[in-house]
C-alpha cells in the first residue's frame, strides 16, 4: 500500500476533527459508550474521506520519434548541350 500524501492526511484529520465535533454536538450525549461509538464514526468516516482523496497520476513521459526520413526525388535541371545527345553518345 502506498504512502498517504499531505493531502489525504489533511482532510482525513480533519475529517475527523470536525465530524467528532459536530456528531458530539448534535447527539448531545454523555455517556462513554455514545462517545465511543461518535470517535468510531468519526474515524471511519476520516478514513473514507482520506482513501477517496485522487491520488496525483504518475507523468506519462511521450517518447519522441525521430522525424522521417522523406527521400525527395532528383530535381532535374535544365543544362545547355553543346553538343547533341546522339554525337555524345556516339563518341
Amino acid at each position: 500500500m502506498p504512502r498517504p500524501t499531505p493531502a489525504q492526511l489533511v482532510y482525513g484529520s480533519c475529517t475527523v476533527i470536525f465530524s467528532t465535533l459536530a456528531m458530539l454536538l448534535l447527539s448531545q450525549t454523555s455517556s462513554g459508550v455514545g462517545i465511543a461509538v461518535i470517535a468510531f464514526a468519526a474515524l471511519a468516516l476520516g478514513l473514507l474521506v482520506a482513501m477517496t482523496v485522487p491520488l496525483p497520476k504518475p507523468r506519462v513521459v511521450a517518447v519522441q520519434q525521430p522525424p522521417a526520413v522523406v527521400e525527395e526525388a532528383p530535381v532535374p535541371v535544365a543544362a545547355a548541350a553543346s553538343e547533341p545527345v546522339r554525337q555524345r553518345a556516339a563518341s
